[in-house]
């Protein structure tokens, strides 16, 4: 079985309230559309009550190119995720050169080398680390994160097996974009870092140790894409930057196919939607959350973490339903609960993982 030891998350210290960035948004926006009032709801009914990021709210008031956000990207990153790193290994008491593998998700720069190479000196991990860098995953890369350090973990029994994901949503503002696409992501998107540590139990003496065994187990994963929804989600890459691709029918289509995809998966290990314990939601937004509920007939205390963790950081890419994670892992869940870990990217996509503590 392959368990996860622990999770650590991070955010920068500067913090925007969102009746600050709404009125950001109401001078910035203000010469594009006739109904701002209307749309400036969206910073209401979002629930976000405040974000973090790694710049300053006058970072935002200028035109920045590219090239100087994705240096900021690096360098910010590398101290939010090293923290995220140093917070996952403490709670499952193990140092750098424990890990025997990293997973690195993020989509909100670009390196070459990729900056688990640059974590990996920052850390000091062993030379021989088996590496996999995933980038443009987006919002679902939490859980497809999750999904190959499964994998890596299984393949190597007794190993440790570090996923690391780095969302800095913040640098992706573009000056020029005046669309609703970028006024909604304004409401909506903050910079955060999480970590988990996974770990498959060996039958090899050489390689078995105790495992700590503070979270769940990984019973199962699944990937899942939807043909011909390539413009649903993502990033179009322009001169100034990443601009934001998002479209206004996601909740829709959550609502009409997440059923058909969730009930077989769970069906597999004789489970039902009521047997479902937690619902380990990235919290794209509370239509998300909303239309879950109402495809799989869930009760809203299902996904009352989802709706917490988006309140106090709002969306953080895929860092977020790892935030969500571990505050479920916090509640300390009973003896045999099970939880279906569900995320939306990118493709457009699902990933799930069902998980039982």
């Amino acid at each position: 079985m392959t368990h996860i030891l622990a999770v650590g998350t991070a955010v920068p210290e500067q913090v925007v309230r969102q009746s600050e960035a709404r009125l950001f948004a109401q001078e910035f926006f203000k010469e594009e559309f006739k109904d701002m009032h209307r749309l400036l709801q969206v910073f209401e009914r979002s629930k976000i009550e405040k974000r973090h990021f790694c710049m300053p709210s006058s970072w935002f008031e200028k035109k920045v190119s590219f090239s100087e956000k994705n240096k900021l990207y690096q360098e910010q990153g590398l101290t939010l995720g090293t923290k995220a790193v140093e917070k996952c290994l403490q709670k499952a008491g193990l140092s750098a050169q424990d890990i025997d593998g990293i997973v690195f998700v993020s989509s909100t720069g670009i390196a070459t080398p990729s900056l688990d190479m640059y974590f990996a000196n920052l850390l000091g991990l062993k030379a021989e680390v088996r590496r996999m860098p995933l980038w443009g995953l987006g919002c679902c890369g939490g859980a497809v994160g999750l999904s190959r350090a499964a994998e890596l973990a299984k393949a190597t029994p007794g190993k440790n097996i570090l996923l690391l994901t780095l969302e800095l949503c913040g640098l992706t503002f573009m000056h020029s974009d005046r669309s609703k696409s970028n006024l909604i992501a304004t409401a909506l998107f903050a910079d955060g870092a999480a970590a988990a540590l996974l770990s498959q139990e060996s039958n090899d003496t050489k390689e078995s140790r105790t495992i700590v065994q503070a979270g769940p187990t990984i019973l199962d994963w699944q990937s899942h894409y939807w043909p011909e929804s390539l413009d649903v989600m993502g990033w179009d890459l322009t001169d100034d930057g990443l601009q934001v691709v998002f479209s206004r029918h996601i909740p829709s289509l959550v609502k009409k196919e997440i059923k058909n995809i969730v009930e077989p998966f769970i069906s597999r290990h004789k489970l039902t939607f009521d047997q479902i314990d937690f619902l380990i939601a990235h919290p794209g937004g509370l239509k998300v959350l909303d239309a879950y509920e109402e495809a799989l007939g869930l009760e809203y205390e299902k996904t009352e973490l989802s709706r917490e963790i988006l309140c106090q950081y709002g969306n953080m890419s895929s860092a977020t339903v790892l935030f969500v994670l571990e505050e479920t892992m916090k509640r300390e869940p009973k003896k045999g609960s099970y939880g279906l870990l569900t995320a939306l990217g990118p493709g457009f996509c699902s990933e799930l993982l069902l998980v039982q503590w």
